[in-house]
């Protein structure tokens, strides 16, 4: 009897230790050093998981190997997150006040403002005209306006496609100076005035650099759907630093001009995309996808700023532990945004994050900080490497376990840093950014005035 009774006792601490080992396993990720450190310069076109409504196409990161922009010199981290800090400073200004300019102060607009083109690190690639002309472009949700370089070109930067020729195109048509797109581009500031009776717009940012000419209509096919009238920038000039072998860009914001809201009455009032890691793998970008399989908060729109997406964050767990955070500490809202880096976080949860995960870090040496990025970690002779779990539970419940690309940004071969950093102040906006939004199919229902995540999506 009593041996039996020394036979349940074991069985029931071996039952206790593997409850517990699972409930740490869900409060940390483990990965090996060999799927963690390798860098991929082939690619391998893993298979993704689109949806199957709607129209999709292939969404690539722009530097990696699978990407059909060419990358002759791939910038430096360092470089692309100096890049980073200027497009969030450049939305904070906007969301502060001090970007929102009157018509009488337009002619300072080049130099001060605009969102910088070269942070853009997503690309698509789509058809314009009819004959359908093959164009990369990088895909902003940050932007409305969407353009292409045209012939004839008195300035314009190497592309990895041919220059769109309107001449060739049976569907071209440049709105005139009397038509509602042309008034409502003037709205936006984004007008430029006339030419031979012809409206021109103008998209300035926040690097200085520029483009300008012909606003116009054409048909734009994406995958095996086409669609009459898309309204879009012929851009003939240009000013700065424009190096990236694009062909142009398409907004995806709020605002009257963008893809998606040019797009609702075909596809509907929803898009959704997947934006992969970087390690030579494809996403994709969908018009008109179903909504259901994601968790959801409320999508919060700003009548002066209708190009950006914000969200409500109320709290953040690191393992199974919820920070010790006031909700108030969020309330200026974060900004989702494909073209931003690295997640902001107002500096008393940052600085709570950072601790928090620290102490779930022991084990590894800290490493020194890499600019902005300042919880960072040395995997030099680990065979296997366990981090904690980071959750971001959004308004309405919606908690999003983010994926180990999503925690930590690889510095070097063995430095990783916390792929997060402080806002100037708690009460300035927050941003989430890619990293963070890696590997799930993250949807934006305008009509139904939602967010929603799923993970696993590529």
């Amino acid at each position: 009897m009593a041996s039996i009774s020394k036979f349940l006792l074991a069985l029931l601490f071996s039952y206790h230790t593997l409850i517990a080992h699972a409930a740490d396993d869900r409060r940390h990720k483990v990965l090996s050093v060999g799927s963690l450190m390798k860098s991929s310069t082939a690619c391998s076109e893993p298979k993704v998981t689109p949806p199957s409504t709607g129209v999709t196409v292939p969404l690539h990161h722009r530097y990696d190997p699978c990407s059909p922009v060419p990358s002759k010199k791939v910038p430096t981290l360092e470089e692309r997150l100096r890049r980073d800090q200027l497009r969030a400073a450049y939305i904070k200004r906007k969301f502060s006040g001090a970007g929102d300019i009157e018509q009488s102060d337009a002619a300072t607009v080049p130099t001060t403002l605009g969102t910088s083109l070269s942070t853009l690190e997503y690309v698509i690639t789509v058809g314009i005209g009819s004959p359908a002309v093959t164009q990369t472009m990088s895909m902003d949700t940050g932007s409305d306006v969407s353009w292409v370089q045209c012939k004839p070109c008195s300035q314009c930067h190497s592309e990895v496609d041919s220059l769109f020729d309107p001449s060739s195109s049976s569907t071209y048509s440049p709105f005139s100076c009397s038509s509602a797109p042309c008034a409502q581009l003037s709205q936006s500031q984004e007008g430029n005035g006339c030419m031979s009776s012809q409206c021109q717009y103008i998209v300035n940012y926040g690097d200085s650099s520029s483009t300008t000419g012909t606003y116009s209509s054409d048909t734009l096919t994406l995958g095996s759907s086409a669609m009459t009238d898309f309204q879009f920038g012929c851009s003939q000039s240009e000013s700065g630093g424009f190096n990236d072998q694009t062909d142009g860009l398409m907004g995806l914001g709020g605002g009257a001009q963008s893809l998606a809201s040019q797009t609702a009455g075909t596809f509907g009032t929803a898009f959704s995309y997947c934006l992969p890691p970087t390690s030579g793998s494809s996403g994709f970008l969908t018009l008109g996808t179903g909504s259901s399989g994601f968790v959801k908060t409320p999508m919060l729109r700003s009548t002066q700023i209708p190009t950006y997406y914000v969200v409500l964050l109320e709290s953040i767990k690191v393992g199974s532990q919820q920070l010790n955070l006031p909700t108030s500490v969020f309330s200026a809202g974060s900004l989702m945004d494909s073209g931003t880096i690295i997640t902001r976080l107002p500096p008393t949860a940052y600085s709570a994050l950072s601790s928090a995960f620290k102490a779930g870090m022991q084990q590894y040496p800290p490493a020194t900080p890499s600019g902005i990025l300042d919880t960072c970690f040395d995997f030099s002779g680990q065979s296997s490497i366990s981090i904690p779990t980071v959750t971001l539970v959004f308004s309405g419940g919606a908690a999003v376990d983010l994926a180990f690309d999503g925690i930590m940004l690889e510095i070097s071969s063995s430095i990783r840093c916390l792929a997060f950093t402080p806002n100037g102040d708690d009460s300035s906006l927050g941003i989430i950014g890619n990293v963070q939004q890696r590997t799930f199919e993250v949807l934006y229902d305008v009509g139904g005035g939602a967010v929603g995540f799923k993970a696993g999506a590529c």
